[in-house]
């Protein structure tokens, strides 16, 4: 293996989805499908995945969340605009594992985290 690729999200309904990941966050459209899109966002991607008959569960086995990198300087912007458009918050901001760490959840639940730090910082800081 040479490294991560991409998550797949199944999600709910495609233009809701659309409107949170690239209007909200920023990321950029590279494709859109009939059920499907391609998102980027510096070195990560993401495919939107639209399954109407399916719903997102949180708690069980599986993912627990999806963490994005955010600079120091942009964090404080990111959390002002989730803010703004009353999306639930899973975690305020706070220092955790040597970096800014927010919580919030997308359209579907799904667990988004946003993060300053790296596995360097997180790993010196550990316990």
């Amino acid at each position: 293996m040479k490294g991560f690729n991409h998550l797949t999200l199944c999600i709910h309904d495609l233009q809701i989805s659309l409107s949170f990941y690239c209007n909200l966050l920023g990321m950029k459209l590279v494709h859109r499908g009939r059920t499907d899109a391609y998102l980027e966002w510096g070195s990560a991607w993401i495919c939107l995945l639209e399954k109407k008959e399916h719903t997102y569960q949180q708690g069980i086995l599986g993912m627990d969340h999806i963490a994005f990198s955010v600079g120091e300087v942009e964090f404080n912007e990111l959390v002002a605009k989730i803010r703004d458009q009353d999306i639930p918050i899973v975690r305020q901001p706070v220092w955790r594992g040597g970096g800014l760490s927010f919580q919030c959840k997308d359209p579907d639940g799904i667990v988004l985290e946003f993060f300053t730090g790296t596995l360097t910082r997180r790993m010196e800081n550990w316990t």
